[in-house]
C-alpha cells in the first residue's frame, strides 16, 4: 500500500497497479465510464491505433480485477459488452480529475 509523508513514499507495487499501468486501461475505463455498456467495436472504434489482440487483453485484465463486466450474449454474430462494476465506477469517479488534469497539459 502506498502511504506519503515528508519523509518519504511508499508506492503501491502489485497486480492491479500493473494492470491500470498497461496501455489503453485508463482509456477504456473512461470509454466505459462515459458510454456505460459498451460493446467491444464501439471501443474499437474510440481506440483506433490499439490492436485488437490488445484491447482484449486489456478487457480480460480489467474483467479479472473486478473493474468491468463482460457479458457475452449467444447471437449471431457474436455479442460481447462491457460495464464498470462498482469498483470500476469508484476508480473511474476517483480518476477524473486527473484525467482533465491530463487533458489539459498533454
Amino acid at each position: 500500500m502506498t502511504t506519503c509523508s515528508r519523509s518519504r513514499c511508499v508506492c503501491p507495487d502489485g497486480d492491479l497497479m500493473d494492470v491500470l499501468a498497461s496501455r489503453y486501461t485508463m482509456q477504456l475505463v473512461c470509454i466505459v465510464d462515459a458510454h456505460g455498456t459498451v460493446r467491444f467495436s464501439e471501443l474499437e472504434s474510440h481506440l483506433p491505433d490499439a490492436s485488437t489482440s490488445t484491447l482484449s487483453t486489456r478487457l480480460a485484465r480489467l474483467v479479472e480485477a473486478g473493474i468491468l463486466d463482460r457479458q457475452k450474449y449467444d447471437e449471431v454474430p457474436p455479442r460481447v459488452e462491457y460495464e464498470l462494476t462498482r469498483d470500476g465506477r469508484g476508480l473511474a469517479r476517483r480518476t477524473r480529475s486527473l484525467l482533465s488534469w491530463v487533458d489539459r497539459h498533454d
